[in-house]
């Protein structure tokens, strides 16, 4: 079995709710494991991931993985937004998976609202984590086609094309299709 892994979907594809759910798990057949977030996912509280549908663990948060060294009897690590963590950080993950011989399980995203690779998950796929997809829905109505895009929004309603990767929050995202990204990224009036 991979000992590397990274499931990424869009936002509101149940990344959170499956991690809690697989931490849940292996806490029911007594595997220690161990929880990790980036301090800069501050939307629901500092030491717990909590999904959209209610779920919630705790999980110990931190800026960096750097001075990260998991418990002896640890053996399986779980890493919540992945993205916000820096190539740096997913190395260590890389030197824990395997010279410590633990499983590490990332989630996250994989690009941002301008189709942009993250850093960190650019990273998990170049060291050949194995990749895991995480399948929702289009949120335009009546779209039944696979989300694959994020279309991020002003407070007016306009599509921003431009700014920092790294943003909280998910009122003003949208997941879509590729086809409606392309179709609502270009468009020169606003639909939301």
């Amino acid at each position: 079995m991979a000992n590397l892994h990274f499931h990424y979907g869009v936002m509101s594809s149940s990344k959170s709710a499956a991690l809690i759910i697989t931490a849940y798990n292996f806490g029911q057949n007594g595997t220690l494991t161990e929880v990790i977030k980036p301090s800069f996912d501050t939307r629901f509280a500092k030491s717990q991931i909590v999904s959209r549908i209610g779920l919630q663990c705790p999980a110990t948060s931190m800026n960096s993985l750097d001075t990260y060294i998991p418990h002896p009897d640890t053996q399986v690590v779980l890493v919540d937004e992945v993205q916000f963590f820096s190539p740096s950080d997913i190395d260590k993950l890389v030197h824990i998976a395997d010279t410590e011989n633990k499983i590490v399980m990332c989630y996250g995203l994989m690009v941002d609202s301008n189709q942009q690779i993250f850093p960190a998950s650019r990273r998990l796929i170049e060291v050949g984590a194995k990749l895991h997809r995480m399948e929702s829905p289009c949120q335009i109505h009546g779209c039944s086609k696979l989300a694959t895009h994020h279309l991020r929004y002003d407070s007016h309603g306009n599509v921003i094309h431009a700014g920092e990767q790294f943003a909280l929050g998910d009122s003003n995202y949208k997941s879509v299709c590729r086809h409606h990204y392309n179709e609502l990224y270009n468009a020169k009036t606003r639909q939301r």
